[in-house]
């Protein structure tokens, strides 16, 4: 659990309170959270990067998308390309948006947002969340393991079942001018990202009865 979001008196009241088991509610927090009615808070993740490696480049934009919620969105802005900002301020911001959050939800996720993500963030030292204190999960997995397709890319299974996806597919001419700073295609980028945030969330409403979710550290 992420107690940089409990208050002080939350935090007692978990150190004082016993489960079932013979825990406290720090040690045992989904106890303490069952036995209190409190509802985890969750928020679908994407992002869209310049490359599929983190050091050879950066991120455009991020999307994080509170269950049935607000969107916390940012994307870079043309001064920050050509000024070779590129995208610290911008992870500076994702650092504090997710530990809004208890545990975030991807498509692909583990394997590519959240360690560019975290390859980034270290690379400038900012304050990436460390093990343990926000959850995430990545609906790959279930797609993977739980439905038989003929292919696990999220455009394919979002059509398959019905969910309405990408108005704003990305091609290489956006992606080029995106970046050399162009805003009209950093504003294409961002709302392709938006589309995508909200599809995750709308495969997660379908699939996430179909297997158990764990508690994976981001």
């Amino acid at each position: 659990m992420n107690l940089a979001n409990c208050k002080k008196d939350e935090i007692v009241d978990r150190f004082n309170f016993v489960c079932v088991h013979g825990h406290n509610g720090l040690a045992h927090p989904n106890c303490y959270d069952q036995n209190n009615s409190i509802k985890k808070k969750i928020a679908f993740l994407d992002i869209e990067t310049t490359n599929l490696k983190a050091n050879w480049g950066f991120v455009f934009s991020y999307c994080l998308k509170e269950e049935n919620g607000q969107l916390i969105k940012r994307v870079l802005t043309p001064k920050e390309i050509k000024c070779g900002i590129y995208d610290k301020d911008l992870l500076i911001q994702f650092c504090k948006d997710i530990r809004k959050f208890d545990r975030t939800i991807g498509y692909y996720s583990a394997r590519f947002d959240i360690p560019f993500l975290r390859t980034r963030c270290v690379y400038y030292g900012l304050d990436f969340p460390m093990y343990k204190e926000v959850k995430h999960t990545d609906l790959y997995d279930i797609i993977k393991r739980k439905f038989c397709l003929h292919s696990k890319r999220l455009q394919v299974v979002a059509d398959f079942l019905g969910i309405e996806s990408k108005k704003h597919p990305m091609n290489p001419s956006v992606w080029f001018k995106a970046m050399a700073g162009d805003e009209k295609a950093l504003n294409w980028i961002i709302t392709h990202n938006i589309e995508d945030v909200n599809t995750t969330e709308e495969l997660w409403a379908k699939v996430n009865n179909y297997a158990r979710i764990t508690d994976t550290s981001i």
